[in-house]
């Protein structure tokens, strides 16, 4: 069941005031009864206490004036308030016939403390206070009665007032619960439909942060920020997508060409071993970036899982420079390597730590003129394998720096012209290096050569030997 935020809002608040209304009615019905309860002994008290100083007065003059005094009292005494006294051995000095209407029959005093408990006289309601007193030599007992009739009405009328009003007052509330949470929840609806106008075609749209630096701020910038990486990140498939169909474009629209014009017209055996030749070439690089594309679509993917295993690094770094030598004896280029007596132990994949090097002698010496001079270099310093790789290549322009670990980037037109390539290997190499938990740089100067540095947790140091 979908039930909106707005009601489920003001249903919780309905219940909240309810429940609190009903303490409320509750705690102050208990609190007028008590407050009713002590007045009224109170009243009776004080009403005992004024008999009380009116026999200590007139008893030693004799029961007919105490009695006359008695009656005068109760002449001014205010709201119905009555009283009885009587003598020790029980006889009326003076008496009210609304006593006579006791239900049940009024308690003698017991001693002369003051007790108070409610009766009916006439059929209204009292609370009498009784108490053994001694005046003037003599013993009396005084009882006095304050009606609560009035207090009750009171009582009541609170009582009827809070049933009327309560109910409307929840009722009042809940609709102002219910206005408040949809003034609260208007951000959340603009923050919705402006989301669900946002597609692929304007992902560069942003919501609107309100002003005020509460939740739905932190909810609006968070969205904002998530759609900023999602645009990002479709910019970069976009761009992705339209090169690798560039690059791939060019060795199919090769292979296509040289096949039409062979087939042109009858060729000898050498004219069809040299166009299959360059259709194998060319296929091969195809195949080198399609192997490329696929690697970084695994890594965005996270499917391309590393084997993780303790590796001595210095035999990659011989093998890299093996295959450097191979890779430039068309240009004569000295290359040379520098790595710990000791091995150098690193927890890491054995094939793409082998990539990741082939990569970076490839590099090397794709843009090393003929007669210059390659390094690589293997150095352990405070828990850190260092892999250096120096050339007196062309160099990178500073312009260039920035981006070179971008895929489909390569640094200027002089380079891209002079060799082949599609631009991903850097981009694999940085991939391979962070999920390795190292970083990949790079310092570079036109016509001075490159020198990239790939850090990854390792051993201690060893001693360098040349070789």
């Amino acid at each position: 069941m979908n039930v909106p935020i707005r009601a489920r809002l003001t249903a919780l608040y309905f219940v909240v005031l309810t429940v609190s209304f009903a303490v409320f009615v509750w705690v102050s019905d208990f609190g007028f009864r008590r407050s009713i309860e002590a007045t009224v002994n109170d009243a009776s008290r004080t009403n005992l206490e004024s008999v009380q100083r009116l026999l200590a007065r007139t008893a030693s003059q004799g029961d007919a004036e105490a009695r006359d005094a008695l009656a005068r009292l109760a002449e001014v005494w205010p709201n119905g308030a009555l009283f009885e006294v009587a003598d020790a051995q029980g006889n009326w000095i003076y008496r009210p016939a609304r006593f006579l209407q006791a239900h049940p029959a009024l308690p003698l005093a017991s001693d002369r403390n003051i007790s108070s408990f409610t009766t009916n006289l006439d059929y209204l309601q009292y609370r009498v206070a009784l108490q053994r007193v001694e005046a003037g030599g003599r013993v009396f007992e005084i009882h006095a009665a304050v009606p609560t009739e009035p207090f009750d009405q009171a009582l009541d009328h609170f009582r009827l007032i809070e049933k009327e009003t309560l109910p409307l007052l929840v009722f009042l509330a809940s609709l102002v619960g219910y206005w408040l949470s949809g003034r609260s929840l208007a951000p959340v609806n603009r923050i919705i439909e402006t989301a669900e106008s946002i597609g692929v075609q304007n992902l560069s749209r942003r919501l609107e942060v309100p002003k005020a630096r509460d939740e739905l701020r932190r909810l609006t910038e968070t969205l904002n920020a998530m759609l900023g990486r999602i645009d990002t990140s479709v910019q970069r498939i976009t761009q992705f997508t339209a090169d690798a169909s560039h690059d791939l474009r060019t060795p199919v629209a090769v292979v296509r060409a040289t096949a039409e014009i062979t087939l042109r017209r009858p060729r000898t055996a050498g004219e069809y071993r040299d166009a299959l030749s360059r259709i194998l070439e060319t296929s091969v690089e195809a195949s080198e970036l399609l192997e490329n594309l696929l690697t970084l679509a695994r890594a965005d993917a996270g499917a391309a899982a590393m084997d993780m295993r303790l590796v001595d690094l210095s035999a990659y770094v011989r093998k890299a420079k093996e295959r450097a030598v191979v890779l430039s004896a068309d240009k004569t280029l000295h290359f040379t390597a520098r790595m710990p007596v000791d091995p150098v132990w690193v927890r890491a994949d054995a094939i793409a730590i082998d990539r990741l090097l082939l990569i970076l002698v490839d590099n090397a010496v794709k843009y090393t003129p003929a007669g210059g001079r390659c390094e690589i270099e293997l150095s352990q310093d405070r828990g850190q394998a260092d892999i250096t790789v120096r050339d007196t290549g062309i160099g990178i322009s500073e312009g260039d720096l920035a981006s070179i670990f971008e895929r489909f980037v390569r640094a200027d037109r002089a380079r891209s012209r002079e060799t082949p390539g599609a631009g991903l290997g850097l981009a694999i190499a940085r991939w391979i290096t962070e999920m390795h938990g190292g970083t990949i740089a790079v310092e570079s100067k036109v016509g001075s050569g490159s020198v990239f540095r790939v850090r990854l947790p390792a051993a201690p140091s060893a001693v360098t030997l040349v070789v």
